[in-house]
């Protein structure tokens, strides 16, 4: 009899039949963990690092020194064809503000890249963007120089080959100011063939 008194609390304490659970049981129970919703990378890296509203109309401003530099290279295909005219006539009154100051292109090649790419107060993306436009605005001499020491004239295959050669560098600076342009309206990097390799070498 002894011994079922002493037996019965032990069986009682490990029955499964119990209704009170064991405090060790409780402690025992791993917590319910709360999963948070992930973000997307993409959200995350446009929150974090923004392109400013300034810094992409400094860039914009950039890229017209280079197209307003090359529509001289253009008059041959305006003169083939002349509806392609249409096409530029809202730059028009830029274009004749920009003329109509002296030396405008020396002024505005300086400012750039004194005032804008060797100025560390600006950011990496606006110094980039501009001296990609410079780049571009000094290559863009190399033709008009070829032009006047070869002196092709008015006729003949050296003519053709100066007209085709004009042509091809007035389409390539417009892809250029397109590409940049819209590149640079997104807030993202353009990187302009035959340029931007030696833009970066200089920022």
């Amino acid at each position: 009899m002894a011994s079922l008194c002493y037996s019965l609390p032990l069986t009682l304490k490990i029955s499964p039949l119990n209704p009170k659970p064991s405090p060790n049981l409780s402690l025992s129970q791993p917590k319910s963990k709360v999963r948070l919703p992930k973000r997307s990378p993409s959200i995350t890296r446009m929150s974090l690092n923004p392109t400013p509203a300034t810094d992409r109309l400094i860039s914009v401003a950039a890229y017209t020194l280079p197209f307003f530099n090359s529509l001289q290279y253009g008059r041959y295909l305006f003169i083939q064809y002349p509806q392609l005219g249409t096409l530029f006539e809202p730059i028009l009154p830029f274009l004749s503000l920009y003329k109509s100051v002296p030396y405008a292109s020396f002024v505005a090649f300086f400012a750039l890249y004194l005032g804008v790419v060797r100025n560390p107060s600006f950011s990496h993306y606006v110094r980039f963007n501009s001296m990609q436009a410079v780049t571009l605005d000094v290559l863009l001499v190399v033709p008009l120089l070829l032009t006047r020491i070869l002196n092709p004239g008015r006729a003949g295959l050296g003519f053709k080959v100066m007209v085709w050669g004009h042509t091809g560098v007035f389409v390539f600076s417009c892809l250029c100011f397109v590409y940049g342009v819209v590149s640079s309206i997104l807030g993202r990097t353009p990187y302009l063939p035959f340029v931007a390799d030696a833009a970066g070498r200089q920022v």
